[in-house]
């Protein structure tokens, strides 16, 4: 009788498994997400091939109307097909075809209440987002915790940057994206404090490689981020309570019918996939219509090298002309304009700039009551009022732009504040970059008048401090595989001076070559790029130099990944129009030689921008094979640029 007993459970228990869990494969049929609700919990878990990435994690949500993580029961589900093509300025790639099968599985809890989990599968992406209903009369939740789980297989190592304590720093300004990163680490010494922050990659230890993010975050949520490694599992984290000065909830309060922003799994067995992938763009749609075309390009900008006391109209005449003189489009206006120019003065300034051909960029402090940033202008975009005032003196005086600086973190809160500012923004035709601020989660596509956040340890840091200088090959290295894979990066380089510092004699000696400067504006995306130039460089400075940076574009048709490892070296080709740039820089301490596949140039006379081993610049005419292949070396801190424009 016992034995009858055992076996019927058994069977019950196989039934209950195989009526409850329902598969989904990518089109190309190799990517495989499986979904079940058992024992009252919902689990995922993908393979991709026969590679496990990731074991049974946990799906749910606690809400203020009602628990979704345990006591949770099968309801239904529905499947579907997309297709769709759309084209998109200022992102890697101009014209896209996404297609992906859907899977929207639905449990209902202990009350009665359903919840559905929405899963978009592509060839080697996973996007999948919570969907709320309305429960009865209940028009609105709150969204207290979220508990998305990824349990990566044993020996999985991470690529992760932590997330910065809240209210620290500079002027209490934490965080900002702004940390360094560990590389290779065993999963189970990824142990920061305050999680880490998306975007986060990993390696399994069948060699897969697995990209973590999110996208579709605006006023409707918080931001997320990820946790530290605990119980054999990360999970999704909402801000701390910190942040913000304390105000503000964490969770997201949304109205129903509703649904969450989407959790991102982007899988490759080689880094081809996490390079290429447009998943943040291709399931978000524009929010509205651009007010007018948007003009992208290049800026110089006197503040990163000669800091604040550059902030004055004789120092910025002279960064137009040098604007006006590499035919770059912008100037950036950095902070204390306001004190130390004047809104007057800076009506003429702007009329010289013009009459230079060049356009304007002004900087605003986003800061009124997050946290302790006092440079002006101030109290100028924290409030609609205060915006709509300065927004229309910007445009009656011809400026193109802003760029808001010293944001509060991620809670619901101040994601109404990027998004208030990027609407309103655009009502008076300006374009919009965030510093200090956080991870852009769509926003390329969602917001037309967004040309790029920070949220990196940028250029600025290189001034400031000895330890980023050190590691600034390590650093971008990583950066086309992890932070500027999902997002565009205002990064603020090409750093020609051998100091960083206006007098170009001492200091803060630059320690990667001229040529590794150049090959950062290709790996770099952003469509408006604020460069680090001086006056000086005009100069002291190769001719060739200037000229490859003259031509240089900043929006791109088609980015491919060629070869590299996170921390160790990297090489990435874009295509503008007809014109190739192929970059690539070593972050190792001895020469990097490879040979490359370079089919997009086969049999074609191109110039290489290389150093010599002496780490001197220099430009050479080449001819690639008739195979596409090419061997190439690269210095230590160096780099290298084989363009055909």
């Amino acid at each position: 009788m016992k034995f009858i007993l055992f076996v019927s459970c058994m069977f019950l228990t196989a039934s209950l498994y195989s009526q409850n869990t329902v598969k989904i494969v990518s089109p190309d049929g190799v990517l495989e997400l499986e979904v079940n609700c058992l024992n009252g919990k919902l689990m995922y878990s993908i393979h991709y091939g026969e590679k496990l990435i990731l074991d049974n994690s946990p799906l749910g949500l606690v809400t203020n109307e009602g628990d979704f993580t345990s006591d949770l029961t099968f309801v239904k589900v529905s499947r579907n097909k997309i297709d769709q093509s759309y084209t998109q300025d200022r992102i890697k790639k101009s014209s896209v075809t996404y297609k992906a099968n859907t899977l929207t599985y639905t449990v209902k809890n202990g009350d009665g209440k359903e919840i559905s989990v929405h899963f978009q599968v592509s060839d080697n992406d996973i996007a999948f987002r919570y969907e709320l209903p309305k429960w009865g009369d209940t028009r609105a939740t709150v969204i207290k915790e979220e508990i998305t789980g990824f349990k990566f297989p044993a020996s999985t190592t991470a690529f992760v940057s932590p997330m910065m304590t809240p209210m620290t720093g500079f002027a209490r300004t934490a965080p900002s994206y702004e940390s360094g990163y560990s590389v290779d680490a065993p999963i189970e010494k990824t142990t920061a404090k305050f999680g880490y922050v998306f975007p986060a990659l990993f390696q399994t230890q069948e060699n897969a490689w697995v990209l973590i993010s999110e996208t579709g975050v605006g006023s409707n949520y918080n931001g997320s981020h990820l946790s530290s490694f605990k119980d054999g599992i990360y999970t999704v984290e909402y801000p701390q309570m910190e942040q913000n000065n304390g105000f503000g909830d964490t969770g997201a309060q949304i109205g129903l019918p509703g649904y969450t922003p989407w959790r991102t799994i982007t899988v490759g067995e080689t880094l081809m996939p996490i390079v290429e992938t447009t998943v943040a763009f291709d399931v978000v749609e524009p929010l509205y219509e651009a007010s007018q075309p948007y003009q992208y390009g290049k800026g110089t900008w006197s503040w990163i090298v000669w800091q604040d006391n550059s902030m004055n109209y004789e120092d910025q005449v002279k960064y137009i002309d040098l604007a006006a003189a590499m035919d770059f489009e912008y100037i950036l206006i950095d902070a204390w304009w306001d004190e130390r120019i004047g809104y007057d003065r800076m009506e003429d300034l702007i009329k010289y700039a013009n009459s230079k051909n060049v356009d304007v960029f002004l900087w605003y402090n986003s800061n009124g009551t997050a946290n302790d940033a006092f440079q002006t202008p101030l109290n100028k975009m924290n409030t609609s009022f205060a915006r709509k005032k300065e927004m229309k003196w910007l445009q009656e005086v011809g400026v193109k732009g802003l760029k808001v600086d010293f944001f509060g973190g991620d809670k619901q809160e101040t994601m109404r504040l990027y998004e208030d500012i990027l609407v309103e923004a655009n009502d008076y035709g300006l374009m919009v970059i965030f510093h200090g601020a956080t991870l852009p989660r769509g926003w390329e596509r969602m917001y037309p008048n967004f040309v790029g956040s920070e949220a990196v340890l940028a250029s600025e840091m290189l001034v400031f401090v000895q330890d980023t200088r050190e590691k600034e090959a390590f650093y971008a290295t990583l950066h086309p595989f992890i932070r500027n894979a999902v997002g565009s990066m205002e990064f603020g380089g090409v750093l020609l001076n051998k100091f960083l510092n206006k007098g170009n004699q001492r200091g803060q000696e630059r320690l990667t070559t001229d040529i590794f400067q150049l090959a950062t504006g290709v790996l770099f995306q952003n469509p408006v790029q604020m460069f680090g130039l001086t006056p000086n460089n005009l100069t002291d400075v190769p001719e060739f130099e200037l000229d490859f940076l003259r031509k240089l574009p900043t929006t791109w048709d088609e980015t491919i990944f060629i070869d590299g490892y996170p921390g160790k070296y990297t090489v990435i080709a874009r295509r503008s129009g007809e014109h190739w740039y192929i970059a690539g820089v070593n972050a190792e301490e001895s020469v990097k030689t490879l040979t490359i596949n370079l089919e997009m140039l086969k049999g074609k006379k191109v110039s290489l921008y290389n150093d010599d081993q002496n780490k001197q610049p220099k430009l050479d005419t080449i001819e690639i094979g008739k195979d596409g292949s090419y061997s190439v070396s690269i210095q230590p801190k160096g780099g290298f640029v084989i363009t055909n424009h």
